[in-house]
């Protein structure tokens, strides 16, 4: 009963509203109010400090500046296998597998559409049809700072406006078409294993999405996709850059073309950190 009355209640709490008022305070300077508000959140969800460039709260002035910290530099070393992939984020493996068609597995019970997720652009979807992906949450106690899981060349960005629900495991069992229906930002690149897409999915308090290339993507004016082409410029990142953040915690999704990719060793459920090999590129003859 506690668990339908934390699913229901999603469906009619103004989500925007409360997320984009908390996402206005988490930018302000408030002095002892932010410190106390950033000590709390170190102890309720046992944030290990250590890890952290700077690491005592004092030295953030806001909580997204607390919340988007930057971790101590090869804290994270990133894979070094020319063929391997790696894992974007610290998180957790929600999902993984094979891409059917154009229906992607969310949780027992529960499928949604590729072409939706990928802001209901079907040239774009097509090239992801029967190829892999795999669905990785951040909870709040995560670094929350996206890397590169290969070398790419952005050719677009779109923003998909949507609701807010919640991305935590209770919800994925439990929202259908969750990460289709949820505000998100899709990049694509060019790379050696062909196209890859990496969608960035906004969630309940998420006040902001961001991309080293375009600063803030979310939340832009308008109720419409937006769709960004980069044929004309050169922005390419190694495996192992930044590319986004998330100002507080959400998920991201990588789809594959097929039989481009086989994933190692990750299973459902897993907790996966930045830089650990998450896919090794297969090599066509």
């Amino acid at each position: 009963m506690i668990d339908w009355i934390k699913v229901r209640t999603q469906y009619i709490l103004p989500k925007h509203l409360i997320s984009r008022f908390l996402g206005f305070i988490a930018e302000k300077e408030l002095g002892v109010i932010t410190q106390s508000l950033i000590k709390l959140f170190i102890k309720a969800f046992n944030i290990n400090m250590q890890e952290a460039q700077l690491e005592s709260p004092s030295d953030y002035k806001t909580f997204n500046a607390f919340f988007t910290r930057p971790l101590k530099e090869g804290i994270r070393p990133i894979d070094e296998n020319a063929n391997a992939l790696c894992h974007p984020v610290d998180g957790a493996v929600s999902q993984f597998g094979d891409i059917k068609g154009d229906s992607i597995f969310q949780a027992k019970g529960h499928e949604y559409s590729l072409t939706t997720l990928l802001g209901g652009k079907p040239e774009i979807a097509e090239t992801f049809k029967d190829g892999k992906f795999a669905t990785i949450y951040l909870a709040p106690s995560d670094y929350h700072r996206i890397h590169m899981p290969i070398d790419g060349k952005l050719t677009d960005t779109l923003h998909v406006p949507g609701e807010l629900f919640s991305v935590n495991p209770l919800t994925a069992q439990n929202v259908p078409s969750l990460f289709a229906r949820n505000e998100r930002v899709v990049a694509l690149f060019d790379t050696t294993v062909g196209k890859v897409a990496m969608v960035l999915v906004g969630a309940t308090v998420v006040a902001s999405i961001e991309t080293v290339w375009q600063g803030t993507v979310s939340p832009p004016a308008g109720k419409y996709v937006q769709h960004w082409q980069h044929d004309k410029e050169e922005i390419t990142l190694s495996k192992g850059d930044e590319m986004g953040r998330f100002k507080l915690g959400s998920t991201v999704i990588l789809c594959f073309e097929n039989e481009r990719i086989d994933f190692t060793e990750i299973s459902a459920g897993m907790v996966t950190r930045l830089g650990k090999e998450l896919a090794i590129a297969i090599k066509h003859q």
